[in-house]
């Protein structure tokens, strides 16, 4: 007789969920050691629960169905919270599993005990704690379920260590009927139907003539709902833009160009400085990413991204079936007009001075066909969309959520959803400090994942935020806070120590030919771009 370990893996593996990002404890024994009884489930370790959230999110971008957690009670979630925001603010579906005490241990206030259902509530759009080793099949069908829920959610699942070491016979549990019907049907059955009178509306507005712009999100930015939107620009002529931080961005030679919303207000307003419809599709409205002071005059509620004239229309939520939307908006259009498509275009190699820029030719210079570009390059991925626009086709990924962090993790999840492509991880040497230990597991699971870290050794984007915001980063005391010296970090001892090759360029020749056997070469490779700060 199965215990119920063994029924939460045959269970999550039965509705397509194949994948375990780990970092277990004691209360996750029983579902360590039922791995091997069920082998469809492969089981990825993490040295540390943020890699494990971080990675989870990266696989279900790439895979369009969730992978699944192990944490270790609350402790171990809060630890994984970071990248669980993210997963959440992308619309990725998780499944996230989390140990907890047997219930008659809460009563002793035992070191670990906690809260973990509020935790989880922070970032989760679904919760459950199964009670009865009977009620668990059913359980883990109707968390699966969730995560698969419009648009995609983080659905957290609490299982107590004596429900995972119990046996009981296998049930069917409420909850299969739905995820098999989902994963006949494919992604799009999660998401609502658009009512017609939205796209009745949206078609009016786009046939008044006036300024108009689409701004995509969601499945808009990527498959068929892109190539829809295209569709719809081409025969209105409105203009193409997505979020300032899409989840997934399907862009290059031979694709429809789409340009990203600026996070910045001023920036923002220049880019919608003529329009005058905005229409959101799978796109929230457009807010800057903190309250800053206005400096610019304009008569706006505080923080949207909309300049004054400007209206706003809604053609489908992030819950609704954008992609459908944008098929019968552009319907309404017919015949079709030729779609615009990005030209192949590639800078040059690289010369001289390594900078921020030069870094970012050679990177559109040898840029793969079919890469996934993981970008949390942060103020040094300025000149990235300009240098790669016209590269082969490839999907770029970025960090939704602002939780820094989130890159190498999510690296290590689109590897191994896409063995078969090669993945290019964008690193701020910051943001790369919050999980380092994501480089360990590219090495023991022997990713195709190059990793380029911009060497600034500095907090340059918090800097640019003190400047946001009015306050005054040149205090000695401030400005030593956004320094990363004393001493100079190592990211190729700290590589090579987690067994990953690496190496240190500090001209534009030796990172063009880094990069090149990088990208040549299988397996995990770290490049260490010695760059000058931002405004240097």
């Amino acid at each position: 007789m199965p215990n119920g370990a063994q029924i939460l893996i045959e269970g999550l593996v039965d509705a397509g969920v194949e994948v375990c990002f780990a970092h277990p404890g004691t209360s996750a024994a029983h579902i360590v050691a039922a791995l091997d009884d069920v082998p469809r489930m492969r089981p990825v370790l993490c040295l540390v629960e943020g890699v494990a959230t971080g990675a989870a999110d990266g696989y279900a971008r790439i895979a369009e169905k969730p992978a699944c957690t192990l944490l270790h009670r609350g402790a171990g979630l809060a630890n994984g919270l970071a990248h669980l925001h993210n997963a959440r603010r992308a619309g990725t579906p998780v499944v996230n599993i989390v140990g907890d005490h047997a219930p008659r241990h809460h009563r002793l206030d035992a070191p670990l005990e906690s809260d973990i259902t509020s935790l989880a509530r922070t970032v989760s759009g679904w919760t459950r704690r199964t009670y009865q080793v009977t009620e668990l099949a059913g359980d883990v069908a109707e968390t699966v379920a969730a995560a698969y829920g419009p648009p995609g959610a983080v659905a957290t699942l609490v299982v107590p260590a004596d429900v995972s070491s119990s046996e009981a016979d296998k049930s069917s549990g409420t909850g299969r009927g739905e995820v098999a019907e989902i994963l006949q049907k494919g992604p799009r059955s999660r998401t609502g139907a658009v009512p017609s009178a939205a796209v009745a509306a949206a078609a009016e507005v786009l046939r008044s003539g006036e300024p108009a712009v689409l701004l995509l999100g969601g499945a808009a930015t990527h498959g068929p709902g892109l190539h829809a939107a295209a569709r719809v620009a081409a025969a209105t002529g409105a203009r193409l833009l997505c979020e300032p931080f899409p989840a997934r961005l399907e862009r290059g030679a031979g694709l429809p160009p789409v340009e990203r919303l600026a996070c910045g207000t001023a920036d923002a307003f220049a880019q919608l400085a003529d329009v005058r419809h905005l229409l959101l599709a799978g796109a929230t409205t457009p807010a800057a990413v903190a309250a800053y002071p206005d400096q610019h005059g304009r008569q706006v509620p505080v923080g949207r991204l909309i300049p004054d004239g400007c209206e706003v229309w809604s053609l489908a939520e992030g819950t609704e079936d954008v992609t459908a939307a944008l098929e019968a908006l552009a319907g309404a259009f017919d015949p079709p007009r030729p779609v615009p498509q990005k030209s192949p275009r590639r800078p040059g190699r690289p010369t001289g001075e390594l900078t921020a820029e030069s870094a970012a030719a050679a990177i559109g210079a040898l840029l793969p066909e079919g890469a996934i570009v993981v970008d949390e390059s942060n103020t040094s991925g300025l000149w990235l969309p300009d240098a790669t626009a016209g590269a082969p086709p490839h999907d770029w990924l970025t960090l939704t959520g602002g939780a820094i962090g989130q890159g190498l993790p999510a690296a290590v999840g689109a590897a191994l959803a896409a063995p078969d492509r090669p993945v290019l991880a964008l690193e701020a040497d910051g943001s790369a400090m919050h999980t380092p230990q994501a480089l360990w597991t590219m090495a023991r699971e022997e990713l195709d994942v190059t990793v380029v870290v911009f060497d600034n050794r500095s907090y340059s984007a918090l800097g640019l935020e003190l400047m946001s915001t009015g306050a005054d980063p040149d205090g000695e005391r401030a400005a030593d806070l956004l320094e990363l010296s004393r001493p100079d970090l190592d990211f190729v001892g700290l590589a090579r120590a987690l067994g990953v090759p690496a190496e240190q360029a500090t001209t534009a020749e030796e990172f063009t030919a880094l990069l090149n056997r990088a990208l040549a070469e299988p397996g995990p490779y770290l490049v260490d771009c010695d760059v000058p700060r931002a405004g240097v």
